[in-house]
């Protein structure tokens, strides 16, 4: 009785964490339900040839792992009344504590408890069965709302970054279309579009794994170039200082950062300026050449830049490319183009190239 209780109740405080609790509180069934279900993917997809089939596969993963959740969730229950009602009723067996249990989560009805502890568990196990149902069909229309809400701003981005979104595209787009002084109110839906996944992508972790519905396109491509973008303006650019710019990349950094906490992703808590980070200094050049090219005005004194934008990019560098790893991201430079193990060293990308 005891061992089905627990069972019981351990399925019943994953599915409240899981639906119902405003804010991100791990589950360990639930984590170990995605996991389980992403190795079965990865062996399905092996070593795809291309990008477009690793999608493909990909595409079906969090609507698939949360389908197979509420299958789990009803199994635990099923097996955790199946003891307990065999511990109230031993007299009748396995057997009927099997169909006794069957019956009343998914009421219907053919079997009837006897004893007036057997008809409360009946009772309660009907209850909860109609409770976890519920909890998803309720569910999903807010993961929906909140990923067309998402992917509004990336579908919107693909016409001002291009596709994949790029730093450089977005800054450059904005000077030829005379657009730039406009940029201020942009950094400010931005910000307020970075404070609306951190708490939808951690209250409902499952999204960070629903794909955009066009392959290219991903909510963390989005925001490495949205941030890569704030970061060269308040760092690179000879311009007057632009302060929604700053507070759109403090509400970006901070949103990677708690969604990674929430997957038990490290990052540096308190990182410095001169920490690594998986820009190179040639590449960073490259994109500010092309900047200077396009006729922005670039700061003279680019060592000083360098150091300036690195601090900023050193924020969320790691949250950034762990997240991008995790989720599987088309690729785009200078987030899904590089792993962990990209990090250079201070002497590195400090040097002058």
């Amino acid at each position: 009785m005891l061992a089905g209780v627990v069972v019981i109740l351990a399925t019943v405080l994953s599915a409240v964490r899981t639906t119902v609790l405003p804010r991100g509180v791990p589950s360990r069934l639930s984590r170990f339900v995605f996991v389980l279900v992403r190795w079965a993917f990865q062996f399905r997809v092996g070593r795809a040839p291309t990008y477009d089939l690793r999608d493909r596969v990909y595409a079906n993963y969090g609507p698939f792992a949360l389908l197979f959740l509420l299958q789990s969730w009803l199994l635990l229950v099923y097996g955790g009344f199946v003891l307990a009602q065999w511990a109230a009723e031993p007299a009748r067996g396995l057997g009927d504590a099997l169909i006794m249990s069957g019956s009343s989560l998914l009421t219907l009805g053919f079997d009837v408890p006897r004893g007036g502890l057997s008809i409360a568990l009946a009772f309660v196990e009907a209850s909860i069965g109609l409770l976890l149902v519920t909890l998803l069909i309720s569910y999903l229309p807010v993961i929906y709302a909140a990923f067309s809400r998402r992917e509004a701003v990336v579908a919107k981005l693909e016409v001002r970054a291009g596709s994949p979104p790029t730093c450089l595209e977005l800054l450059t787009r904005a000077w030829r279309l005379e657009r730039f002084d406009r940029l201020t109110t942009t950094w400010g839906e931005l910000e307020m579009w970075f404070v609306d996944i951190e708490e939808s992508h951690t209250s409902f972790a499952a999204l960070v794994f629903f794909r955009s519905p066009q392959p290219e396109h991903s909510w963390i491509t989005a925001a490495g170039a949205v941030l890569d973008s704030a970061a060269l303006l308040a760092a690179v650019l000879d311009v007057p200082r632009d302060v929604e710019a700053e507070l759109c990349i403090r509400s970006g950094y901070l949103a990677l950062r708690r969604i990674a906490d929430f997957f038990q992703i490290p990052y540096p808590a308190d990182p410095r300026p001169g920490d690594p980070i998986s820009i190179s200094r040639d590449e960073w050049e490259t994109v500010v050449d092309g900047l200077a090219s396009a006729g922005l005005p670039v700061r003279a004194d680019r060592e000083r830049a360098w150091r300036d934008w690195a601090g900023w990019r050193v924020n969320y560098d790691r949250p950034l490319i762990a997240l991008g790893m995790l989720a599987q991201a088309p690729y785009a430079p200078w987030s899904t183009d590089r792993s962990l193990a990209d990090f250079r060293s201070p002497p590195m990308f400090l040097r002058k190239q």
